[in-house]
């Protein structure tokens, strides 16, 4: 009982990192229709910029405040002065494309850091653990599982009672026909990838003190948060976030009950899911 509930908690937590991520992800395709390669990238960019903000202002929370605008605004730099011209193109221009910006942040990242591993500490309120039977478990993990679902209700209404949600999710409907109603299309796609930029960007943040920093934590990340994205359907906000728990809870049992083996499931998942029901399970037919 005790394995079951701990591997149950590591799975919820690491399942809504990878909802945050994913989420930014699906959102950017749906409306932009890009597939960013990039996006790893802005999750350690995030992970990294926290770090380096505690150094500067001892506080955690000021980090995740800080740390994600700032690569937020690098995402609109980006998505003016690049994306733009890839519009329109074949896709493998965009997927060149972010390739070369995730190159690129990597190589950033062990510039101005190092290739060694950085460790961030909890903030006081979070650190330590709480008695789980005759263990103990992390408090920042508990405050994961918590938080996740929270941004995820926060999102699901940004989407649904706001005028900008109403706007994005017209326009990932029907872009043609948002502008043709007066939508500013060129504005909404820099606000669009920001958004997501900064969704990617949090994520890191907060899973800084969940684990440690290094220059490939990005390139990770953006395969598990494709497999998520193609497990819930492409551009679905639901989707997103019910391939990240599936996706967890997957990796957290299955290094109990699989082994070694657990490295390969979750392949093994998107293999079955591209072959059984290839659009995920809320991806709308094409």
């Amino acid at each position: 009982m005790e394995s079951l509930v701990t591997n149950l908690l590591n799975g919820l937590s690491w399942g809504m990192l990878l909802f945050l991520i994913s989420v930014g992800l699906t959102t950017v395709f749906g409306v932009l229709g890009v597939l960013n390669f990039a996006h790893g990238s802005f999750f350690m960019l995030g992970a990294y910029l926290c770090m380096q903000m505690m150094h500067v202002m001892p506080s955690f929370w000021v980090g995740i405040l800080v740390g994600p605008a700032a690569v937020a605004l690098l995402g609109v730099v980006i998505e003016v002065f690049l994306l733009r011209r890839v519009y329109g193109r074949d896709v493998s221009f965009q997927l060149l494309l972010t390739f070369a910006i995730l190159l690129v942040l990597d190589d950033a990242v062990r510039l101005i850091w190092g290739p060694g591993y950085h460790v961030v500490d909890a903030p006081a309120v979070l650190a330590g653990s709480v008695p789980l039977f005759s263990h103990s478990y992390p408090v920042y993990r508990l405050f994961l599982v918590v938080v996740g679902p929270l941004i995820g209700l926060g999102l699901w209404s940004f989407f649904h009672y706001t005028r900008w949600g109403k706007i994005i999710r017209a326009a990932a409907v029907d872009r043609e026909m948002a502008e043709g109603i007066g939508i500013r299309v060129p504005l909404l796609f820099t606000a669009v990838f920001a958004f997501g930029t900064w969704l990617a960007a949090l994520g890191g943040a907060l899973a800084a003190p969940h684990q440690s920093l290094a220059p490939s934590m990005g390139d990770k990340i953006i395969i598990e948060s494709f497999i998520v994205v193609v497990i819930g359907g492409m551009g679905s906000f639901p989707g997103a976030f019910a391939g990240a728990l599936l996706l967890g809870l997957l990796e957290s049992f299955g290094t109990v009950f699989a082994g070694r083996a657990q490295m390969a499931l979750p392949y093994i998942l998107l293999a079955l899911i591209l072959l059984l029901r290839p659009r995920g399970f809320f991806g709308k037919e094409i």
